[in-house]
């Protein structure tokens, strides 16, 4: 399946892309499989088969089929525009790679001890491999692509709990869902706008987002330690706050890609963030207060600060001085982050009126 992802056909003039590092890079990750593999899913195993059933339909079979509106040349869009379409594509293709790996490398140690949840990151993994493989395809319109063969052998893997991941990838995928389902939505209501075939795809696209993160929110759910205690409620918080924060820093980074898509930045941000969080109050004991007056100003200040490090990187100085410039900046980001996180969340048991 690596192969299949890693090898896409492409035109002879695209070129291998060097992966451009930066703390807002999809890590690639690995876990505590023999805990993964003890977990008690009795709670719900009746959600988790149905789940398995509509995996195994696989509804998007042939959704992931390039169509001739491909077969052309993407030269006339050019500078800024094309740069910034270029960054969509490989962050969003290193995240969907990045899943994909992890699923699979689940479903592979999983495998003979625990049979439905094998299967289940298995048939996971199969939808992350078509999403990066279409998007690695993308890049190959453009003039490169992504070694992700290379990747998979070269990159440092970061270790998460497993408690850590069910908390995470539920996030990363309902967050994914809203993304591509506000965009495609946006571009509806304004093809003049849809500058590239690819976000045809993307209300199929986001249905598979949906669909793991329903998975995980049952994965979830199993384990009353992540949703019934003081700590899942103070982990809960961390998580939704950590993702959120990365999502405004990447939008505001690449602001030249939503204008291209007549998308106000900051709007889609906000709205992206909200529709997650309280999509978040079904799995999470609590969520946070997006509409606290203090909140989207401190991701600002963050954004804002985020851009001046950036900056700062491109310049010629030495590395120590650099360094010692982007101090202030990063102890700033901290204190707005640890700011917002101090600030009172809500009650999702409360919210949803009864507890699961």
């Amino acid at each position: 399946m690596v192969n299949s992802v890693s090898n896409p056909t492409l035109e002879p003039a695209a070129k291998t892309k060097a992966l451009r590092e930066t703390i807002l890079t999809p890590r690639f990750y690995t876990t505590d499989f023999e805990t993964a593999a003890t977990l008690d899913l009795s709670s719900q195993d009746a959600e988790l088969q149905a789940m398995l059933a509509e995996m195994r339909a696989d509804y998007n079979r042939y959704h992931f089929v390039r169509d001739e509106s491909f077969n052309q040349s993407w030269d006339h869009i050019t500078g800024e525009a094309r740069q910034a379409f270029m960054d969509y594509l490989e962050r969003s293709c290193i995240s969907e790679f990045s899943g994909f790996l992890l699923f699979k490398e689940l479903s592979r140690k999983l495998k003979g001890r625990s049979p439905l949840l094998a299967e289940m990151f298995n048939l996971m993994a199969r939808d992350e491999a078509r999403h990066a493989g279409f998007l690695n395809k993308a890049m190959g319109d453009f003039g490169c692509t992504m070694d992700l063969g290379h990747l998979t052998k070269n990159r440092v893997y970061t270790f998460f709990p497993i408690e850590w991941v069910l908390y995470t990838v539920y996030l990363s995928e309902k967050i994914g869902y809203w993304r591509y389902i506000i965009i495609y939505r946006h571009l509806e209501k304004h093809p003049e706008n849809q500058f590239y075939p690819l976000f045809r795809y993307f209300e199929s696209w986001c249905q598979d987002e949906n669909r793991h993160g329903d998975i995980f929110k049952a994965l979830l759910r199993s384990q009353p330690q992540l949703w019934q205690t003081w700590k899942s409620r103070l982990w809960s918080r961390f998580f939704l706050l950590s993702v959120f924060a990365t999502h405004t820093l990447t939008v505001h980074e690449r602001t030249g890609f939503y204008h291209s898509l007549g998308l106000d930045p900051t709007e889609f941000d906000a709205e992206v963030i909200r529709k997650t969080n309280e999509t978040a109050a079904r799995a999470f004991p609590s969520i946070l207060n997006t509409e606290h007056p203090e909140f989207f100003r401190r991701l600002h200040h963050c954004s804002d600060l985020n851009l001046n490090l950036s900056a700062i990187d491109r310049t010629s100085q030495p590395k120590w001085l650099k360094t010692l410039r982007k101090l202030p900046c990063q102890l700033a980001i901290v204190g707005h982050l640890l700011r917002l996180y101090l600030l009172k969340p809500i009650d999702a048991e409360a919210l949803r009126g009864t507890v699961q």
